[in-house]
């Protein structure tokens, strides 16, 4: 795969990235439902033969369950390693109940928390998961980030989930290198202000769900979504249930359509889609086992024509 650099950072990274959401398993608030290490593990080697040569995790994911599984799939590798992106700002108590916390104090010790369960010295990209609920809190995280930096622990730092004011107050501290926003055929609402402030400013953007969380894989249908497991949050998300999902499966329909002409299945295209935008860096893409892992990471050698984005689009609105 070809490689783009990474905002102000030194980072080289392909199109698509591997996305460790769903293999942090069950047993928390935002799970995907029940998930094998055997399979997680696969995917990710899987994704890495075929040339992806960056994973995104999270403390959060399976409440650093995740992050360890990770750890695992890249022991021992030959040749350079991938890199490791991570990130903080979603703590949990005893009872895993989750909080946005960005204190200097919260920060330093999930940076020392990951380090720890990746098995790593450096994390390559430290990104901020959400803004935390304290707003007041925001400059006092952003500047512990630039600490473990020019210490180390961190090469490079970036933001999640950040508004454009956001990342202005960011800025003010020290630079910022990336922003991962969600961007899909189903969620366009950070075109017109986010990305364009990124592309001006010289950010980097990885974004995360360009499948719309299996939505537009091909493999989503009404009976599926109906029968979700109990503790996988699509069951609460509103783009799985009516009137929502009946639009959602006809641009499906549409992706099938452009991805038969190419031989690329639905999710390719639904990624290459994303990675259309002049702004982005690259496309965050989960996969649960090796088999997914062959059906999507691919999309980045794959173009779209502009004939093909006009059909794709069809009624999708930009906000």
């Amino acid at each position: 795969m070809q490689t783009r650099v990474l905002g102000n950072s030194d980072l080289a990274i392909t199109p698509v990235g591997y996305g460790a959401w769903a293999i942090g398993g069950t047993g928390w608030e935002y799970a995907w439902g029940p998930q094998k290490d055997e399979d997680s593990i696969a995917a990710i080697v899987r994704s890495l033969e075929l040339g992806v040569t960056w994973i995104d995790t999270a403390a959060v994911y399976g409440l650093g369950h995740s992050e360890e599984v990770v750890a695992r799939a890249i022991a021992g590798r030959k040749g350079k390693r991938p890199y490791v992106f991570t990130k903080c700002g979603l703590a949990w108590d005893t009872r895993g109940r989750l909080s946005r916390k960005l204190t200097a104090a919260s920060v330093r010790r999930e940076c020392e928390d990951s380090l720890r369960r990746l098995r790593v010295d450096t994390i390559d990209l430290y990104q901020v998961h959400w803004p935390p609920e304290n707003d007041a809190e925001l400059e006092e995280g952003w500047a512990e980030l630039a600490a473990l930096k020019r210490e180390g622990k961190a090469r490079w730092i970036g933001v999640s989930n950040f508004s454009v004011e956001q990342m202005k107050r960011a800025q003010a501290i020290a630079p910022v290198t990336s922003l991962q926003p969600p961007y899909s055929l189903v969620r366009r609402g950070v075109e017109a202000e986010a990305l364009t402030f990124c592309r001006k400013e010289h950010i980097g953007v990885i974004v995360y769900a360009p499948m719309a969380s299996g939505l537009l894989t091909g493999a989503m249908t009404r009976e599926r979504a109906a029968n979700l497991p109990a503790d996988d949050w699509r069951r609460r998300s509103p783009e799985f249930s009516e009137p929502n999902l009946t639009r959602n499966l006809t641009l499906v329909e549409r992706l099938r359509a452009v991805g038969k002409r190419h031989g690329r299945s639905p999710g390719e295209v639904a990624i290459a889609w994303t990675l259309r935008n002049a702004a982005v860096t690259g496309a965050i893409v989960g996969a649960r086992n090796a088999a997914q892992a062959d059906g999507v990471m691919h999309a980045a050698e794959f173009s779209l024509s502009d004939a093909d984005a006009i059909e794709i689009e069809g009624g999708t609105e930009p906000a």
